[in-house]
């Protein structure tokens, strides 16, 4: 079967929420068989490690649906080297109830939305809420990378789509101005290809804070922001102390990342992994995204997923100690300190054309 939706459906199938998320969307189901999709049984599947029902669910912001707790990271999914471990990566995360799945228009150069656009025929389309974010900063070239999105992803409206890469000053009037990136996605949402709108950035607080400034400014409202939230972001330049609680007012859908910094947080010896995500599920996020390329450490996000419980104050001072020497000036968050993270930074084409 195709995972097509009709535009403007809601995700379905919500699993079990926390208390205060307990509420379903309906949809209606794929259409017919879309030519090039991957046929039932293509990729062999591991029985789900757990029942889809128990994975922790919270509420997106002020959208009202449900996503879990834990996402899976767009990027590293694309790098495996064989396509089919990529769709058996999603399909498993799929099947143990992670439904939040993050990607972008220029990671692995398309490969890693071509590969989720594949996973996710033969009905897994309908368990995703499915987020990919787009490079262009000018109305056409947004535009353009949507549809390129839309294509590779095999379906006709993806959940969210975020501005990618708000690391520079000029970015949010850039986003904002006549024939900006802002334009194109409006349009889009007002024709069914897109649900929601949201923005990311990796590189200094007070640029997104500008950029909320910015959509405060336009009459705007983003649904969704996606930042870096971990053990030593509190403890330079954070994320955690100066944006999160102007996200949580406003009540916008917070989406953390770089939870354990690509494995650079362990190289610290300070904290272990299920600390790092631990920690970022600790905070008012809507989702935390983590980079899942194995089975290995898909395994390790379910289980912290699944073992999560609230952390006592005095449990949470224990982590900040732990890393507070580690990191001062930035040194194992070095998207915040160096261009080595910054694909827009090495491509400035993205920001203009729709061309990898």
């Amino acid at each position: 079967m195709s995972n097509r939706l009709p535009r403007r459906s809601f995700l379905g199938g919500a699993t079990v929420a926390l208390a205060a998320c307990k509420s379903k969307k309906d949809e209606e189901p794929p259409k017919g068989p879309r030519p090039g999709a991957p046929q039932e049984g293509q990729v062999s599947l591991p029985a789900p490690a757990v029942a889809a029902a128990t994975m922790p669910m919270r509420t997106l912001g002020k959208t009202g649906v449900n996503v879990s707790i834990v996402g899976i990271g767009g990027f590293h999914m694309g790098m495996p080297k064989e396509e089919a471990d990529s769709i058996r990566l999603v399909r498993s995360a799929l099947d143990r109830g992670i439904n939040f799945l993050d990607n972008c228009w220029d990671y692995n150069e398309g490969k890693s939305e071509d590969r989720m656009g594949k996973a996710l025929q033969d009905g897994y389309r309908r368990r995703a809420f499915l987020m990919t974010k787009l490079d262009g900063r000018t109305k056409q070239a947004a535009a353009e990378q949507l549809e390129q999105s839309l294509k590779r992803l095999r379906t006709d409206v993806i959940d969210l789509v975020q501005i990618h890469e708000v690391i520079r000053p000029t970015d949010p009037a850039r986003c904002f101005a006549e024939g900006g990136c802002i334009e194109a996605l409006v349009e889009a949402k007002k024709a069914g290809k897109l649900r929601f709108i949201g923005f990311t950035g990796h590189k200094d607080p007070d640029i997104h804070l500008a950029m909320l400034k910015a959509a405060d400014d336009h009459g705007f409202a983003f649904d969704t922001v996606q930042m870096p939230l971990n053990v030593m972001d509190a403890h330079y330049r954070s994320f955690e102390k100066m944006v999160l609680p102007v996200l949580v007012q406003k009540g916008i859908g917070v989406l953390g990342m770089k939870s354990l910094a690509s494995g650079a947080i362990l190289d610290s010896k300070t904290v272990s992994a299920k600390d790092c995500l631990h920690y970022a599920m600790n905070l008012p996020t809507s989702v935390v995204i983590t980079g899942c390329d194995t089975m290995g450490i898909l395994d390790q996000a379910v289980a912290a997923a699944l073992s999560f419980k609230p952390l006592q104050p005095a449990e949470v001072m224990a982590l900040l100690d732990k890393t507070k020497d580690a990191a001062r000036e930035g040194r194992f968050e070095r998207f915040k300190t160096s261009t080595q993270f910054d694909g827009t930074q090495k491509n400035p084409h993205w920001l203009e054309k729709a061309s990898i």
